[in-house]
């Protein structure tokens, strides 16, 4: 099935979308560099840490082996920073808070209920 067409109605060679893509990504200064591979992987990533099942995204990447789709569900790094941002005695200190007197900050506590939450579920 083609998705994407040339200004002359032609089908776009993955080679050409690739290609153009790559360039968006560069002007835009993201910081990163990629095409298209980029993006799927960013759909996927953004898509498990919203809630969506592994086995619909192993659907939707086309994966025929779930192990291939698990990478997908290691820790993000966004939420291991926020972790670490919330919970590390140095990033404590950071903010100006004593370590050795507070369990928790307090912006660690939802991540640290989203954490067990995702722990139970998987105990399931």
């Amino acid at each position: 099935m083609t998705v994407f067409l040339t200004a002359q109605g032609e089908p776009f060679s993955r080679d050409h979308l690739s290609w153009a893509v790559r360039e968006r990504v560069v002007a835009a200064k993201l910081g990163k560099v990629g095409s298209c591979h980029l993006f799927r992987h960013t759909m996927a990533t953004l898509m498990h840490e919203g809630g969506a099942d592994i086995r619909y995204i192993q659907q939707m990447l086309g994966h025929e082996d779930i192990k291939t789709t698990q990478i997908y569900t290691q820790v993000a790094i966004r939420a291991l920073q926020q972790i670490h941002a919330a919970t590390h005695p140095g990033a404590m200190l950071e903010r100006g808070e004593n370590p050795s007197t507070k369990a928790t900050s307090p912006d660690a506590e939802p991540l640290l209920q989203m954490l067990a939450a995702d722990a139970e579920d998987d105990r399931e």
